[in-house]
């Protein structure tokens, strides 16, 4: 069976306080989540065997969740980050001018911040995705980039914000002729 299974990782303080981007290490509570979560059903190596290495996001918060959750070995996939917020970064959602949120919002082509569109970075994923068809992996990233994953995955809109993702969600998908989701 080919498939992938996707764990965002765990609470940082930025996401709590709804910070684009950056790189924050978890938080406490995060630390101590992503612990318990170590011995659940869903990390059994059962259908997710120990011989490759996880892959996982360029961020502290994903190579933390992967290491707490002892991870065989990890590497770092460029294609996992968050998508670039450029002048946002570091900003909360109330620190940003009302009419470019509102835009990014509404239209996933917009860069009102002069990163990445959330369109420009599902094309990354879905090419990402589409080199993931043929073995089992597991892969760690900030919950909207699993988001976006599975949007991709199930050829949804990057706008579509009907999926919610919560931090150290563990998601499998497999791929015969198309991807499917289990839940």
């Amino acid at each position: 069976m080919n498939a992938l299974r996707l764990i965002a990782a765990g609470h940082t303080p930025a996401l709590r306080r709804a910070v684009f981007g950056g790189d924050p290490h978890l938080d406490e509570a995060g630390h101590h989540a992503t612990v318990a979560l170590k011995n659940s059903p869903a990390l059994l190596p059962r259908h997710f065997p120990d011989d490759q290495p996880w892959l996982i996001a360029p961020t502290h918060a994903a190579q933390q969740t992967a290491t707490l959750l002892g991870a065989p070995a990890t590497t770092t996939e460029p294609a996992l980050a968050e998508p670039d917020y450029g002048t946002w970064t570091g900003n909360t959602l109330d620190q940003i001018d009302p009419a470019g949120l509102h835009q990014f919002l509404t239209d996933p082509t917009a860069t009102p911040h002069g990163g990445e569109s959330l369109t420009t970075a599902t094309t990354r994923l879905t090419a990402w995705l589409a080199q993931n068809t043929t073995s089992r992996r597991t892969a760690i990233a900030h919950p909207l980039v699993i988001r976006l994953l599975i949007a991709a995955a199930l050829g949804l809109p990057p706008s579509t914000r009907s999926l919610a993702v919560a931090p150290l969600t563990v998601t499998r998908l497999t791929h015969h002729h198309g991807w499917t989701l289990h839940l």
